[in-house]
């Protein structure tokens, strides 16, 4: 059994930068940051190349003033606290659970997260303003999104009566965003059945059962549907489900729409996190921010294979058509 006590805690995606260097610390000539991402490597290529991209603008050049570890998850996250004791310095981790694994192992090593969502209802900050403690970084706060979504569902669906929510039930953040999409839909009289998924193997069968029973299907965040985007659109496609994520990467596999904030933009700022942490900042010092811009992606072709014609005033919202 790995003893957590007895190592530094560095770096996991979520959290990043080694701050105060102990005398252990000094000992290394580079900062060392511990990278911790929720899916695959190639699942988040993307925003690990944004998050690498701004550290070098900011003077930070992996393999020549920083040393960068990078470890996956890919969504199963049992295995998370056993990889957070791998690490040595800081750490940068998004998935709210890897967040609330690394809190858990150490209470001194700085942890920056790109992405989390309600960190301060899933207790991993004091207040969004002074988070206090060891931890700090981006906000995403999904269960905001729900008015905008349904509205976006409705204009596509005047008549939509069933949302199925595709809901990761070891995620406590995909618990919070279902609760938020059934209060939202309620005021349009919309019926929100839940698919629950505990692991991959699920999520075709459970998506496939709802032919006959939704119009539409709002996929919650959580890295595990990351990891099995495609499986997810292929399936929605066959029970002739209208989709909707919060990411564009679902529907350039495939999806339908997606409404979020900038992914990569997020990872950018986060580098910059750890950058003022590198330099002698605390995370407790540093407010955590939320997402100021968001995006509207519709896949064109996924809505003739579904035969809907897309409105004109969710055309005119849209940021980008894929054709």
């Amino acid at each position: 059994m790995i003893d957590i006590r007895r190592r530094e805690f560095v770096a996991a995606l979520g959290g990043a930068a080694a701050w105060p260097f102990t005398a252990r610390a000094q000992q290394v000539k580079q900062p060392i940051i511990g990278l911790l991402g929720g899916a695959t490597a190639s699942a988040q290529a993307q925003w690990t190349a944004a998050f690498v991209q701004r550290l070098h603008e900011l003077g930070w050049v992996e393999g020549q003033t920083v040393t960068i570890e990078y470890r996956w998850a890919e969504g199963r996250f049992e295995r998370t606290p056993a990889i957070i004791a791998e690490f040595v310095r800081l750490i940068v981790t998004h998935a709210t659970a890897n967040i609330v694994a690394a809190k858990q192992v150490t209470s001194v090593i700085p942890i920056v997260f790109p992405s989390a969502g309600d960190p301060v209802g899933n207790g991993l900050v004091a207040s969004l303003a002074r988070p206090g403690g060891n931890i700090t970084g981006l906000s995403v706060m999904g269960s905001d999104l729900a008015n905008k979504v349904i509205d976006m569902l409705r204009d596509l669906l005047p008549n939509l009566g069933h949302l199925a929510v595709l809901s990761h039930i070891h995620n406590p953040v995909t618990m919070l965003q279902r609760d938020a999409f059934r209060a939202a839909a309620g005021r349009f009289g919309i019926d929100v059945a839940t698919v629950e998924i505990r692991r991959a193997e699920d999520i075709a069968p459970g998506i496939e059962g709802l032919k006959g029973h939704a119009e539409a299907m709002f996929s919650t965040s959580d890295p595990l549907f990351n990891t099995n985007r495609i499986q997810i659109n292929t399936s929605a496609l066959r029970a002739r489900l209208a989709t909707i994520f919060l990411d564009r990467l679902y529907v350039e596999s495939g999806g339908l729409m997606s409404y979020g904030p900038r992914w990569p933009s997020m990872w950018r700022r986060a580098a910059e996190f750890v950058d003022k942490i590198l330099r002698g900042a605390k995370p407790a010092d540093i407010p955590v921010e939320q997402p100021t811009t968001f995006e509207l992606v519709i896949n064109v072709k996924t809505a003739k294979a579904l035969g809907l014609t897309l409105p004109r005033r969710l055309l005119a919202r849209a940021d980008e058509l894929i054709e």
